[in-house]
């Protein structure tokens, strides 16, 4: 499992600790962890630079989790873990004799789409441009259609979820998203004066636990091709105020990326201003497939997934892997800042 001390990563390894026909898990990270769980040997390895086929050797399956959402500022940097990274995982799984491939895309894949309607997974999936993230996930996609043509003996699964929330990745989330700057006191409901009513407001969400058993279905059972992911209901202006108990105010989406990318350009927030553009083009997925063929259903909704980690980062939650390090108060928030904001962590 490549990127296996993340939101997604530690969560697909916890739901495969209870898969009886899985007797080995080899976790691949860049930095290891402190965090254990009973079937995995832990390997260090960086996807651009590592020899990951020695790695690889006698393994059934590559569930390929890793992604870089920094530095935004350096999207050489990105490009050539991301997709670079993942073109030597899909190699090396090819070279080490794997069966199965399993690799984390995402609906900012998919191409601009209808918020009235939800699309399947044939709607294109050539990404948003203005955000080095979506370009990145749409280009592996591309990536995976001529490896799918030229390595047919292998089962190649494409998880597409909507965004991923549990409360112990919620420090890692603020950290990668709104910076040193957000107060963990300020993230309450009573704080929150009001959220932007903004046209394209609307998107999807799960929770990683639910996230995490859809991956264990999609390695147990004999699908191929992508999958859509996400949980009821769609997230929205109404929504979102009902969960932070705030008003709706009618926002141009203009003046939200100004604000956005007057922080980035200064170096605020890590956020860049095409991740809100992204967020206001993508589809809403339908998710029939996922549920007809793995049999997956959400245990959480999309809401609890919303308030575990909001609730997370009022309380600085984490877990005790490189990537989910809980917030360590305002020395740590000084590192940030020392460091560069947006930084590779």
């Amino acid at each position: 499992m490549v990127g296996a001390t993340g939101n997604v990563g530690t969560s697909v390894m916890q739901a495969l600790e209870s898969e009886p026909s899985v007797t080995s898990i080899v976790g691949v990270a860049r930095r290891m962890p402190d965090w254990r769980t009973g079937k995995t040997e832990w390997r260090t390895a960086d996807v651009y630079r590592s020899d990951l086929t020695e790695i690889f050797a006698g393994a059934e399956a590559v569930v390929h989790l890793a992604w870089l959402f920094q530095p935004t500022h350096d999207p050489v940097t990105t490009w050539n873990s991301n997709v670079i990274g993942s073109v030597r995982v899909f190699t090396a799984a090819v070279r080490a004799g794997v069966s199965t491939l399993v690799h984390s895309s995402s609906v900012g894949a998919y191409s601009p789409g209808p918020k009235d309607r939800p699309v399947d997974e044939s709607w294109p999936t050539h990404g948003w441009p203005n955000a080095a993230y979506s370009r990145e996930k749409a280009y592996v996609e591309r990536v995976l259609d001529a490896y799918e043509r030229e390595h047919p003996g292998i089962r190649v699964v494409r998880m597409r979820p909507g965004f991923i929330f549990k409360q112990e990745a919620a420090t890692e989330q603020r950290r990668l998203f709104a910076g040193p700057f957000l107060p963990q006191r300020l993230v309450r409901s009573n704080l929150i004066p009001f959220v932007p009513d903004m046209p394209g407001l609307r998107f999807q969400a799960l929770h990683s636990a639910d996230a995490g058993e859809a991956f264990r279905l999609a390695l147990m059972k004999p699908v191929a091709g992508p999958i859509n992911i996400a949980a009821d209901p769609v997230i929205d202006p109404a929504v979102l105020a009902e969960v932070l108990g705030a008003r709706r105010v009618p926002v141009p989406p203009a003046l939200v990326r100004t604000a956005v990318a007057a922080g980035w350009h200064l170096r605020l927030i890590p956020a860049s201003p095409g991740l809100v553009e992204m967020a206001l083009q993508i589809p809403i997925m339908d998710v029939t497939r996922a549920r007809e063929e793995l049999g997956w259903r959400p245990r959480h909704s999309g809401t609890d997934a919303l308030r575990a980690v909001i609730e997370g980062m009022r309380e600085g939650a984490g877990m005790e892997t490189p990537p989910l390090a809980p917030d360590k108060g305002p020395a740590g928030r000084l590192k940030e800042v020392l460091t560069g904001v947006g930084k590779r962590p």
